[in-house]
């Protein structure tokens, strides 16, 4: 078995690439794959800066998320719209620990 077969793709992320009255994703599982990694990894990134910021001002993880919500969708970031509310959402579950 790959080990391509085995990467977990959160049914939230895959949901991205499904379009209205279709089942299947309009793009490969591999490129999916390559998506959720870029998307986890910058939900991992901000952790840390997230909790620095939120320290400093004062704030819950909803307004550090919301502060933070307009960069992911500048496109140095390299994601889509979609991908940007994925992460923004991906980064205030792990802020809240889940």
């Amino acid at each position: 078995m790959s080990d391509e077969s085995q990467v977990y793709l959160p049914e939230s992320f895959v949901a991205l690439f499904q379009t209205a009255g279709r089942l299947q994703p309009g793009v490969t599982r591999a490129y999916i794959a390559q998506r959720c990694e870029w998307c986890e990894d910058m939900a991992q990134l901000l952790v840390d800066p997230a909790r620095e910021h939120m320290a400093r001002l004062g704030i819950t993880e909803e307004d550090v998320v919301h502060s933070l919500r307009p960069g992911l969708s500048d496109p140095a970031t390299q994601l889509s719209e979609p991908e940007a509310h994925w992460v923004a959402i991906r980064l205030l579950e792990l802020l809240q620990g889940h």
